[in-house]
């Protein structure tokens, strides 16, 4: 089982997989550590010579897998092998495909992806309404979701939960910004999946906090918080938000009296 401060699960062939526990809300509540993972493409599991991965991802005792990714990018680069243990759920959040590793060198990163997050969050909200309502259900968890690099599908994601279960948004900004950490492997990934491509934008698997600090600002200008696009346009409503909470939060500590 994951240590309690290990964050980052260790594995050969993923290369961003985390837990979302251990962080505080604001009412003094935590997230439970082993019970919601992020990471990139599961798909990573299939490939020849991942035998000790996909024992370490088994024993983490995962029993829903929720895919963000389109289905074009399944079949080009596989999804996580089936196995009794878990069910499997594809949400495709993003609509408006975009070639990040094609990008002109001269375009910023931050403004550049927090506008493609604010294209989702209006696009995908039938699957993230419903990637929500999964996250929420005892019975699925522990749950991992994951779209291929585990950076901006996923980001968004993690954002939402986080942000309606009461975490701060400077702490939702420094989770997003972990990626940095495996954003170097991410582009060797890449290159070995697509050789023969010029990766031409420099900031390709880049995940600094100003993107998502963007992204939340364009939320709240549009709907006033995330909690309020949440309730507007994915039509959350406090008994989802208490399914939330009581699935993923350890409680506040008790204070003895005096």
């Amino acid at each position: 089982m994951i240590g309690r401060m290990e964050r980052h699960v260790a594995f050969q062939r993923l290369h961003n997989f985390r837990d979302l526990g251990g962080y505080a809300t604001g009412d003094g509540s935590t997230v439970r550590w082993g019970r919601l993972y992020r990471s990139d493409s599961l798909g990573k599991l299939g490939r020849p010579g991942g035998g000790d991965d996909w024992d370490r991802f088994l024993a983490l005792g995962v029993r829903t897998v929720v895919d963000l990714r389109y289905p074009w990018e399944i079949e080009r680069r596989g999804r996580v092998p089936e196995h009794p243990s878990f069910a499997y759920h594809n949400l495709s959040v993003e609509h408006r495909p975009y070639d990040q590793a094609s990008l002109a060198p001269d375009v910023e990163v931050g403004p550049y992806l927090a506008e493609r997050y604010l294209e989702v969050a209006e696009d995908g909200v039938e699957e993230l309404r419903r990637a929500l309502e999964l996250v929420a259900d005892d019975d699925s968890g522990p749950l991992v979701f994951h779209c291929a690099s585990g950076k901006d599908r996923t980001g968004l994601l993690a954002a939402l939960v986080l942000g309606l279960l009461g975490v701060d948004e400077d702490t939702v900004v420094a989770d997003f910004a972990l990626t940095e950490l495996a954003t170097e492997r991410l582009v060797a990934d890449w290159l070995a999946n697509d050789p023969g491509r010029a990766l031409v934008w420099p900031h390709f698997g880049r995940a600094p906090g100003e993107v998502m600090r963007l992204f939340l600002d364009g939320i709240g200008d549009r709907y006033g918080s995330l909690t309020g696009y949440a309730t507007e346009r994915l039509g959350v409503d406090d008994a989802l938000v208490g399914a939330l909470r009581h699935a993923l939060l350890e409680p506040a500590p008790a204070v003895s009296g005096g």
